[in-house]
């Protein structure tokens, strides 16, 4: 089993946390430190550290990730503008919690993905 995250603990309400989606194996929340008007982390409850540590027995709920992102842009009102999907793996993308996460972000132009 992986070590207990600040994820996890917001997962079981042991921290207060912002929940917009909850279901199936997927919490999701508002980002702390916001990046953009809407930033919210998407998390499955099974705490897998990153992109590495994911087993064939973790596809059902890495799909669940997607369809949640889906839900909570439309619900967010940012769907038919766009949004940016960010999933960090590892020091260098400056994977900052070690419990697999994505990203979703939108409100404005997120402009450039990557600077050259």
């Amino acid at each position: 089993m992986a070590e207990e995250t600040l994820f996890t603990k917001i997962i079981n309400g042991e921290i207060p946390a912002d929940i917009v989606y909850r279901e199936g194996g997927v919490t999701a929340f508002r980002d702390i430190n916001p990046r953009a008007p809407t930033h919210v982390l998407i998390v499955p409850d099974k705490p897998i550290p990153g992109v590495n540590e994911v087993a064939e027995a973790d596809a059902e709920v890495l799909g669940k990730l997607f369809l949640a992102a889906k839900k909570i842009a439309e619900q967010e009102n940012i769907a038919a503008d766009g949004y940016r999907l960010i999933i960090n793996c590892g020091k260098n993308a400056h994977q900052e919690v070690f419990h697999l996460h994505m990203h979703l972000l939108g409100g404005h132009d997120l402009g450039c993905m990557v600077a050259a």
